[in-house]
């Protein structure tokens, strides 16, 4: 018994010294992040040049990155988030009237990670700038036709002696699954309305539809000439040439670049440096980068006004229940939305929506707390790259829809799936499901794997889903008609899942004119009668910083590092899994258009 006892203290000693060292060393930790914390942010010197390379993605949602400031993320040795859109705008109209700011020096990495309209966003912030007086100087190894758009706003665009200017047009391509499935032997239940509503079709077919090709081309189209369109402005070359320079292929090395006139000088790196120099009358140019930039307007914004602009954002696919890392949950947006609502601070809530849509249940809930705040204050939707499907539905009530010539909106339809792994799971894997139920449909909601039914849908089950997904499209058109001042024919005419880019959109009445968040912002001050008088702000995050540094060491942080290391390719992943693992109907675009 003695040695028990003495085991026993033993042990209790070890965990409180191990608890307190735990302690003393998370407190040593929580230390040294106030100190990075409270790093000065270095000072803007006279003749500063601003130099933007955009190596981080641009975001619609600043979120509540704890490692926002200057130099934490090199002390974890991790990547920043990334660039919240409105920040980025802030900086630029910033340096416009900085007199220590000189010029704006554009580096662009060729993967600069941005949809198309808020690169036209930010290369319309650039165009105001260029016509402060001041200096835009692009320059690049080589430019790929997104870069070489955001670029082309520039003063000189200059090009690497050995490097090239892409530019060949753009091409949208959709992943079939219907032979893997085949192969697999699951068969597919698609119930949809509308025949131009597409998500289903990778599921039942091997190559697009007539309609659903028909669709990607007049998108496409608009979105290839609103970007010739502008090159052609900034450049001074006419439309038809840029057409041909794509269409043969022109542009074949950096001298080719430069005769046609897409480039104005060849010159490396080295060259472009010296050149700022003598410009700014320095040996070297003073660089102040646009995340130092960005610290230093936020730390410097001293607006106390009470009257606030709420500025909610609605990011990712649309899911049922709270938000989660790059998905939209519908309950935690209504709440927002609510909570908004019963702000007496609030005057006017700008609702930017840059989304494929989702959950059609969780797109009604939004959309009812939406409608409810515009009987309020004023609601303005600013759409970004794309706010089509649910997206739409939630956007539908605003008193003003803005978008861009290049946002992707529309596709006004639903959709189900059930997959049928019946022959797949015994012929395949030797697994069989043996099922005792109350009643003949007791088990159609039954899955394996989380997504594979065990049966296929008798025809009174698909004549139920089918009256479901007419239902929910019979509401959504209903919204979109009521919120828009159109008739219920008009908006179905115009619906049937049809995807529409901005300029389409402007002329059959789904926005009401062309802008920005910046102007969406404006708009809605001057809805609420506070022009001049308000400051913008967010409904906070359910995170505090300190949650997040914990989350740092978690197995979610761990997911969504991998989710931003393989980029693309997760986002086609997830947006996959929510579909297949989801039971409710869809309003939603499963596909995105992006320039190369």
């Amino acid at each position: 018994m003695n040695q028990f006892i003495k085991t026993f203290l033993a042990c209790l000693l070890a965990l409180v010294v191990a608890g307190v060292l735990a302690s003393v060393f998370f407190v040593m930790v929580i230390a040294s992040f106030g100190t990075v914390f409270m790093e000065k942010i270095p000072d803007v010197k006279e003749k500063s040049v601003l130099k933007i390379d955009f190596s981080e993605p641009v975001y619609d949602n600043p979120g509540y990155d704890p490692f926002s400031v200057s130099g934490f993320g090199d002390l974890m040795n991790m990547q920043m988030k990334g660039y919240a859109l409105i920040d980025v705008l802030k900086a630029i109209e910033a340096a416009e009237t900085d007199d220590r700011i000189a010029g704006i020096y554009l580096n662009i990495t060729p993967n600069a990670r941005m949809g198309l309209a808020t690169m036209q966003e930010i290369r319309n912030a650039l165009s105001t700038f260029r016509r402060s007086g001041k200096f835009i100087v692009s320059h690049a190894d080589f430019y790929t036709q997104s870069s070489y758009y955001l670029s082309s706003v520039a003063d000189q665009v200059l090009l690497n002696p050995q490097g090239d200017v892409m530019w060949y047009g753009m091409a949208s391509g959709t992943l079939f699954y219907k032979g893997l499935l085949d192969k697999l032997e699951v068969q597919v239940e698609a119930i949809r309305h509308g025949s131009f509503k597409s998500a289903v079709e990778p599921f039942i077919m091997d190559q697009m539809s007539p309609e659903n090709r028909q669709q990607i081309e007049m998108l496409l189209g608009s979105l290839w000439g609103t970007v010739v369109g502008d090159i052609a402005d900034s450049r001074g070359i006419d439309s038809m040439s840029l057409q041909s320079f794509a269409t043969n292929l022109e542009i074949k090395d950096a001298s080719y670049a430069r005769q046609l006139g897409m480039v104005d000088s060849l010159m490396y790196g080295q060259q472009v440096e010296q050149m700022l120099g003598e410009w700014t009358e320095q040996e070297e140019p003073n660089y102040v980068s646009l995340r130092s930039y960005i610290d230093r307007i936020l730390m410097e914004e001293s607006n106390v006004s009470k009257n606030k602009i709420a500025v909610v954002y609605a990011e990712g696919q649309i899911v049922d229940g709270k938000s989660r890392e790059g998905l939209v949950g519908g309950e935690t947006l209504a709440r927002q939305l609510a909570a908004l609502k019963d702000d007496d601070e609030v005057k006017a809530v700008v609702l930017r929506v840059n989304s494929p849509g989702g959950s059609a249940l969780a797109s009604e809930v939004i959309w009812h707390e939406a409608e409810a705040l515009r009987q309020v204050k004023p609601l303005i939707v600013s759409m970004g790259n794309m706010a089509a499907s649910g997206g739409y539905y939630i956007s539908a009530p605003a008193d003003m829809i803005l978008a861009s010539p290049m946002t992707e909106t529309g596709s006004i339809g639903v959709f189900g799936l059930v997959l049928n792994g019946e022959q797949g799971l015994k012929n395949k894997l030797g697994i069989s499901v043996d099922v005792v139920k109350t009643n003949p449909s007791a088990d159609m909601g039954m899955t394996v794997f989380g997504a594979v039914g065990v049966r296929p849908l008798s025809q009174s089950e698909r004549d139920y889903m089918q009256y479901g997904v007419e239902q929910v499209y019979k509401t959504f058109v209903g919204h979109v008609a009521e919120g828009r001042n159109l008739s219920v024919e008009a908006v179905d005419s115009i619906g049937g899942g049809h995807i529409w880019s901005g300029t389409d959109a402007l002329n059959i009445g789904l926005i009401d004119g062309f802008g920005g968040l910046k102007e969406a912002i404006s708009f809605a001050a001057e809805r609420a009668g506070v022009s001049g008088d308000f400051r913008i702000v967010s409904p906070a995050t359910d995170e505090s910083r300190l949650a997040q540094i914990v989350k740092l060491l978690s197995a979610q942080a761990r997911a969504e590092m991998f989710q931003g290391e393989t980029g693309e390719v997760y986002e086609m992943y997830d947006m996959l899994r929510n579909i297949l693992y989801s039971n409710s109907i869809q309003a939603l675009t499963p596909y995105r258009v992006e320039m190369k």
